[in-house]
C-alpha cells in the first residue's frame, strides 16, 4: 500500500513544508538485501567488559570495520555501546556519557545498540537499578534519533562462561542488519553462552522444512517467501476458501500447500499427513494465521468473540500439544508466533484480539523450557501499524495517525515482520528463548 504522505514529504517541496510546518517527516527506510554487506558501513564500539570486547573481536574477524576513536567527520553506521560491567550509577554514567558524540554522528538509517545486564542478572539493590536504568535510556533515545535511525538493547541472560559468546554476536549483528529495520526502543534478551551452528550468511535456513499459516496473503505470504529466500522448504497452510491464493504463493516460491482450518479439532493430523506422505519433518513453525472481530465488548456477541480466540489462541495450542515430541516434529524445532502491540497494551474495540495475541505472549513463555529440551526455542513478534490489505481499509485519517504514531513515523512493511522471524527462526538466534520482540518502530502504544 502507497503512504503518498512519505512520497510527498520526501521531495524537495515536500522537506521545506515540513520543515517550515513542523510536520512529521519520515524517512525512506534501507531494507535487507542478502546480496549486501550485512553491516554496511563503520561502527563505533565503546565499552570495556570482557563480553563486550569478545563481541568487538567476532565482528573485526568477520571484516567488519570496528573503530574506538570518532574523528571529527566520521559518520558511523552503529554505535555499540557496552555497559554489562556497570554496578553503580556512577559506571552508567561514565559508559553511556562516553557514547555521546558518537550517537550525534549516526548516520542515516544507522543504528544505536546497547549491550546490558538482564535485570534478573543482577545483584543488589543499586545493580538492579542500574539493569533497568538502562531500558529507559534505550527507550528515550530510540524517539530522539532521526533520518530512519534506532536504538536497541540486547540484554545478557547469563554471566558468559566463555570466549565463545556466538549468540551475543549474532543478536548484536541482527540489530545492525537491516533485518531489525521496523524495531526500535525494544530489548533482546539473549543467553551469552548458546552457541549454535555455524550460520550461512546467504542461505541460513538451508535444508529446514519450514510451516506457515495463514500463508496465503498479506505478512503470511511474505513470511512464506523470506523463509524460502533464506533456504527453507516451506508448506503453507491456509484455509480452502484460500486455496488458489495460497496455490499461488507455494507455486511461485517451490512450496508445498496445505488447505486445511486450524480450528478443526483434526487440523494437526491433517498437517502431519501432509508432511508424511512426502517425509518432512518440520524444523520450524511459524504460527501466523489470525482474525479480527472488532467492536466494543458490550456489543460484541459470542460468535465474534469466541470465533478470535479459536484462530489465534486455541488452534496454536492444540497444534503445539500435538507437535511436540510428535514423529513429525524436527530435531530441534524453531517455533514463532504472531502477537500484535493490542496484546500488549490493549485497544478500544478488540478485547477479543488483545485476549488472543496476549495469551499468544503467555503460551510462548510458558513453553520455553519444553522448547528448550527438544534443543528448540519458541519465540513472539509482536507488530504494530503495518502496511496491508487489512490496514488499507482503515479510514484514510485514521490511518495516518497510525502511520505516524511511531519513532519512525511510519508504517511498517509485511517484510519487516518477515525479517525478524526469520532470524528467530535461524540458528543465529539459539540464545533467544520465551521472548517477544515488537516490531513496531517504537509504537507510542505500549513500552
Amino acid at each position: 500500500m502507497t503512504d503518498r504522505y512519505s512520497d510527498f514529504i520526501n521531495t524537495p517541496i515536500g522537506k521545506k513544508l515540513a520543515g517550515a510546518l513542523g510536520l512529521p517527516a519520515p524517512v525512506p527506510l534501507e531494507r535487507y538485501n542478502p546480496a549486501e554487506p550485512q553491516v554496511p558501513g563503520m561502527i563505533m564500539a565503546i565499552g570495556e567488559s570482557a563480553a563486550f570486547e569478545q563481541v568487538v573481536a567476532d565482528l573485526v574477524a568477520e571484516h567488519v570495520d570496528v573503530r574506538r576513536n570518532l574523528a571529527p567527520r566520521d559518520r558511523p553506521h552503529a554505535v555499540l555501546i557496552g555497559v554489562d560491567h556497570a554496578t553503580t550509577v556512577e559506571e552508567l554514567e561514565h559508559g553511556l556519557m562516553q557514547a555521546q558524540a558518537a550517537v550525534k554522528s549516526v548516520a542515516r538509517n544507522g543504528r544505536v545498540i546497547v549491550i546490558s545486564k538482564h535485570p534478573e542478572l543482577a545483584t543488589g539493590i543499586e545493580e538492579h537499578a542500574v539493569a533497568v536504568g538502562v531500558t529507559g535510556f534505550v527507550r528515550s533515545l530510540a524517539h530522539e534519533l532521526r533520518a530512519g535511525a534506532t536504538a536497541n538493547g540486547v540484554q545478557l541472560t547469563a554471566q558468559p562462561s566463555s570466549g565463545e559468546l556466538t549468540a551475543l554476536t549474532q543478536a548484536v549483528r541482527f540489530f545492525l542488519s537491516k533485518r531489525s529495520v521496523f524495531v526500535s526502543g525494544q530489548f533482546l534478551p539473549v543467553d551469552p553462552n548458546q552457541t549454535g551452528a555455524t550460520v550461512d550468511r546467504v542461505h541460513p535456513l538451508a535444508g529446514k522444512v519450514a510451516l506457515v499459516t495463514g500463508a496465503a496473503r498479506g505478512i503470511g505470504a511474505e513470511i512464506a517467501r523470506t523463509l524460502s529466500r533464506d533456504g527453507a522448504t516451506v508448506v503453507g497452510i491456509d484455509i480452502p476458501a484460500a486455496g488458489d491464493a495460497l496455490a499461488s504463493v507455494c507455486n511461485e516460491i517451490g512450496g508445498l500447500a496445505v488447505q486445511v482450518d486450524i480450528t478443526a479439532m483434526d487440523a494437526p493430523e491433517k498437517i502431519f499427513a501432509a508432511l508424511k506422505q512426502r517425509g518432512l519433518k518440520a524444523d520450524i513453525v511459524v504460527h501466523n494465521a489470525g482474525i479480527t472481530r472488532d467492536k466494543l465488548f458490550v456489543n460484541m456477541d459470542a460468535m465474534q468473540f469466541n470465533s478470535v480466540l479459536e484462530v489465534n489462541l486455541a488452534a496454536q495450542l492444540r497444534f503445539n500439544k500435538a507437535f511436540l515430541g510428535s514423529d513429525v516434529q524436527g530435531d530441534a524445532p524453531r517455533m514463532v508466533t504472531l502477537s500484535s502491540t493490542s496484546g500488549i497494551a490493549g485497544n478500544r474495540g478488540q478485547t477479543n484480539y488483545a485476549v488472543s495475541k496476549a495469551g499468544v505472549i503467555g503460551l510462548v513463555e510458558s513453553s520455553a523450557a519444553d522448547f528448550a529440551a527438544a534443543g528448540g526455542s519458541i519465540n513472539a513478534v509482536a507488530p504494530g501499524f503495518i502496511e496491508t490489505e487489512m490496514t488499507s481499509r482503515i479510514p484514510f485519517a485514521t490511518r495516518e495517525v497510525a502511520r505516524r504514531l511511531n519513532s519512525l513515523q511510519q508504517g511498517g512493511k509485511p517484510e519487516d515482520v518477515a525479517e525478524v522471524i526469520a532470524f528467530l527462526v535461524s540458528d543465529a538466534a539459539a540464545g533467544v528463548n520465551g521472548q517477544t520482540l515488537r516490531v513496531c518502530g517504537q509504537n507510542l502504544v505500549g513500552a
